[in-house]
């Protein structure tokens, strides 16, 4: 096994093989403050990603400013997309077959369009459709059933 020259490294590679009391110590030296009661993987990581920062610098002003903004779009919404990235664009038609008959919905700035009918979402258009309850994304294919996105 080669040695390794890079003081930087090779206390990145030791962290692999440090002990627990180690790992905590170093969060200690490098954090001032107590180490969260993660486990070793998040430690090992965190030490790591802070070594490097200090070695290197950390993210660019602009970066942290766009990540703080990102953050208070996600508290705003409640960890939910916004509508308007879940939504198609208004003018959009979806079309699906069902039970061999093809469904027309038109997507309108302020819901959707099925039959001449206005519809608030696609899962009322899809119950309308089906008669059951079903996810309006995921029954005209906009949602993979195996994916949250």
């Amino acid at each position: 096994m080669p040695v390794i020259q890079d003081p930087l490294l090779a206390r990145l590679a030791a962290l692999k093989t440090s002990p627990i009391p180690d790992l905590k110590a170093q969060w200690r030296d490098l954090f001032e403050s107590e180490p969260p009661p993660y486990n070793r993987t998040f430690l090992e990581s965190r030490l790591a990603y802070r070594l490097q920062e200090l070695a290197y610098g950390g993210l660019a002003v602009t970066t942290i400013a766009r990540l703080e903004n990102m953050a208070e779009d996600f508290e705003a919404t409640k960890g939910r997309r916004k509508k308007e990235h879940d939504r198609p664009i208004a003018g959009t038609r979806l079309v699906r077959e069902w039970k061999g008959v093809e469904h027309c919905v038109t997507v309108r700035e302020d819901g959707f369009e099925y039959q001449g009918r206005p519809y608030q979402s696609l899962s009322a258009v899809a119950r309308a459709i089906t008669g059951t309850r079903w996810n309006g994304h995921l029954f005209f294919g906009l949602k993979n059933h195996r994916t949250k996105a």
